[in-house]
């Protein structure tokens, strides 16, 4: 027993005290090298015999307990993994028959004072578990709060008119507020949601899929039906009431390993009032579909047959007029934008492949014929008339593109659209001063014309991927008396921009704030970033923060903590490695946000996590492996470029992150006050873990919620599978549904004959490494009451 525990001991202490020195040698935290050689003093006074060795580990616990409650609180996730073996190897040492093989009893010695040796340990173990009980039952992260209810009188503006019962947009309307006007479902009566049907499209994850093939999509709602489209776009028309299938159609757009998404978020609809001559009584009502082959399919809604007077009978081809053509660079993920008698599409560009990259040009088509009517270049901003391409003349190359959702206000004539940057996104040299100006901003174009009403950065010389990755949000402001026509722009960095959508001026404070320098020497810094009052930026990290599931890759992660570059968010990217937090995973990505305009008030789901990024030098790289095929985590190449760059999530040695939780939250804030009402984490590691546990830590996910008149929000998103409903008041959790496949998509609802739904697409996501699947599901309350 003596061998097997001082051993087992004096190996832990020689570990810890190991580690301990190196992080102490990078400039961090003491304690641990301490700590191991207190421990080592300890095992050598067992190994002797000498009661002293129980006190000394007494003692050790102690100091161990008060030193983690001094940084890190009452915080039982941050605790757990500084205690967790110490105090097991301190129960270990108070059993009593290990105790007496390690201080065998002093001859003719009374039981008493034998069992007096253990009572310090015991007393400082039941401390530790008092303490450690004590943290169980608070929550330091929760913000707890109310959000306002309705503050109009009148009806909202919600954009283009839709039945109430319906879904006609993305974000339901052009204003992608994702705010329905149904209010059967309340937070009295969620609970009573019941599955009414179940659909499979039968288009599943392939042997021979990218890793990011995922379920994206919002399906519409437009009289009795519902449209959607799968991963490898097959647009499917449903039954709303029955989820019966009425038809399909297979765009047959292959398989490319260089494509870095396979995905559809959705496709839109459009009534043009009358069918043209050319096509005859069908294709009054249409269904434009994006393909991951840069097409765009234009479909009749009632038979899923393709309307043959559109564009090259049926299909516009977007690879015409780009600078190449590398199959598989270039791709639609996102809905287009119909409007006045266009529809408006940008386009997904790998992001840092190569230099050689397509341009994110914006064009409007002609929504009957498919006619090229404007186009606006982010590389050649003021020139937005149509280029020849039959001529040969071609777009900038590499400028930078959105491929996530537009916005439209059609009564102004305006569409907003986020933009991404130059590739590569890590690295600004040669960027032309129209890049630098357009790149991670929001531009207001003129449906009219392309023409350019204004411009709002949200990162300066943007070195992260910060790219403007959600549909920005519309909604009329009440605020200072007066009605403000707004925009809500949600981003990567968790800055949530409120501009008048007007004139593109703040209506919530901006402020300009000093950001670190260092950048690499062919590169720069901006002196300055923007930062909105209403933030959901994490608090900066500390080596505090540093986590695992016990202290061995707890220390290893603080040890990494202080190899790498961190000083705070926008730190540059280098060739030692640097911490980018928030990562470019997104406080909030292409989920984006949702909106009531009536209570003027926001639902979102911010995300924590952190990321890491190291600049290769061309000459380090290797080349590409037999079957290796498209990604944004791991090597990226940047092709061209002096530096290829290593980026994905911080996390420690056994795969989990570095970071402590939480990791992932839903929040209301109140957009006239720009003040957090409620924040609370979110979602369990059932799902992240090899038993099925159901602890609440927090989790990351991706995914957008939607908000209903009746008070309530709904989101999947999370890692583990589950859709969910919140109170929007408090943010408590009232409802959840478990699904068969994650929930990275955002919800919807929608009314047949009386009854509200709720539906999602539950079909994985395959970044985020959760269950792939090819679902669509359904729910209701209980037929009369």
């Amino acid at each position: 027993m003596r061998i097997f525990t001082t051993g087992l001991f004096g190996l832990i202490a020689l570990a810890l005290t190991g580690l301990g020195a190196w992080l102490a040698a990078l400039g961090g935290s003491a304690a641990y090298l301490l700590l191991g050689v207190a421990m080592l003093v300890a095992v050598w006074l067992l190994w002797r015999g000498r009661p002293a060795g129980l006190h000394l580990f007494a003692a050790i616990i102690a100091l161990w307990l008060v030193w983690s409650l001094w940084e890190v609180g009452f915080d039982w996730w941050q605790l757990m993994p500084r205690g967790g073996i110490l105090v097991l190897m301190g129960i270990w040492l108070w059993l009593p028959p290990v105790r007496r093989r390690l201080v065998p009893p002093v001859p003719g010695e009374g039981s008493a004072p034998a069992m007096a040796r253990g009572l310090p340990l015991g007393l400082v173990i039941l401390v530790t578990v008092a303490a450690a009980g004590a943290a169980m039952l608070r929550d330091p992260h929760d913000i707890a709060g109310e959000l306002p209810g309705p503050r109009l009188t009148s009806a909202p503006a919600t954009g283009n008119p839709v039945p109430d019962g319906d879904w006609h947009q993305y974000g339901r309307t052009g204003f992608g507020q994702r705010w329905s006007p149904l209010d059967a479902i309340t937070p009295a009566n969620v609970g009573n949601l019941q599955e009414v049907w179940r659909y499979q499209t039968g288009d599943v994850k392939r042997p021979d899929d990218v890793n990011e093939t995922t379920y994206q999509v919002t399906p519409l709602k437009v009289g009795n039906r519902l449209y959607l489209c799968t991963p490898h776009n097959i647009a499917i028309a449903l039954d709303a009431a029955t989820g019966a299938e009425i038809w399909r159609f297979d765009a047959d757009s292959g398989m490319n390993p260089d494509r870095q998404h396979q995905t559809c978020r959705g496709v839109t609809y459009w009534n043009t009032g009358a069918a043209p001559a050319a096509e005859g009584p069908a294709c009054v009502e249409r269904v434009y579909m994006p393909t991951a082959d840069a097409r765009l399919i234009a479909l009749d809604a009632q038979t899923g047959q393709v309307c043959t007077g559109f564009a090259e009978n049926g299909t516009l081809h977007l690879e015409a007029g780009m600078p190449y053509n590398p199959a598989g660079y270039y791709y639609s993920t996102s809905p287009p934008v119909a409007v006045d008698g266009r529809i408006i599409i940008g386009g997904a560009v790998n992001d840092n492949f190569s230099i050689w990259s397509q341009s994110g040009v914006i064009r409007a088509y002609d929504i009957l014929t498919g006619e090229l009517l404007w186009n606006w270049d982010s590389g050649n901003p003021d020139d937005t008339a149509p280029i020849d391409i039959a001529g040969g003349e071609t777009y900038s190359a590499n400028s930078p593109n959105s491929w996530s959702v537009f916005s439209v206000d059609a009564d102004r004539g305006l569409v907003y659209i986020p933009l991404g940057n130059q590739v590569p996104d890590q690295l600004g040299m040669g960027r032309s001063p129209a890049v630098e100006e357009h790149s991670s901003s929001v531009v207001a174009l003129d449906v009219a014309t392309g023409q350019r009403r204004w411009v709002f950065q949200t990162v300066h010389h943007d070195l992260w991927d910060m790219d403007v990755p959600a549909q920005p949000v519309l909604l009329d402001l009440e605020t200072g008396g007066e009605t403000v026509p707004a925009l809500v722009a949600p981003t990567k960095q968790g800055d949530i921009y409120v501009l008048n959508r007007e004139t593109g001026a703040p209506i919530l404070p901006v402020t300009e704030v000093s950001a670190p320098h260092g950048a690499i020497p062919e590169d720069f810094t901006a002196p300055t970033q923007p930062v909105s009052a209403l933030s959901f930026e994490p608090p900066r990290m500390r080596e505090a923060d540093m986590w695992g599931l016990s202290i061995f890759d707890q220390l290893m992660c603080r040890i990494d903590f202080n190899r790498l570059n961190y000083e705070g968010r926008y730190t540059p990217p280098s060739q030692n490695g640097t911490i980018v937090y928030p990562g470019n995973f997104g406080v909030f990505n292409w989920g984006s946000i949702a909106v009531d305009p009536e209570r003027q008030v926001m639902f979102g789901m911010p995300t924590w996590l952190a990321f890491t990024a190291r600049l290769v030098p061309r000459d380090q790289i290797p080349p590409p492996e037999a079957g290796e095929t498209a990604s944004e985590q791991g090597l990226n190449r940047n092709e061209g470029a002096p530096y290829g760059v290593v980026m994905g999530p911080f996390l420690g040695p056994l795969g989990i992150p570095c970071q402590a939780p939480p990791w992932g939250y839903v929040a209301g804030a109140d957009l006239v006050t720009g003040e957090i009402a409620w924040r609370h984490k979110n979602g369990t590691v059932r799902d992240m873990t090899p038993l099925p546990l159901p602890f609440e830590l927090g989790v990351p996910g991706i995914g957008g919620p939607i908000i209903t008149r009746g008070g309530v929000a709904f989101l999947g998103a999370t890692v583990d599978d589950y859709l969910r409903g919140y109170d929007l008041t408090t943010g408590a959790e009232l409802w959840k549904a478990r699904l068969p496949a994650g929930g990275q998509s955002t919800p919807m609802t929608y009314e047949v004959e009386g009854r509200q739904y709720l539906l999602i697409v539950a079909g994985g996501h395959g970044s985020i490494g959760t269950e792939p699947g090819d679902y669509v599901i359904a729910w209701a309350l209980p037929e009369g009451g």
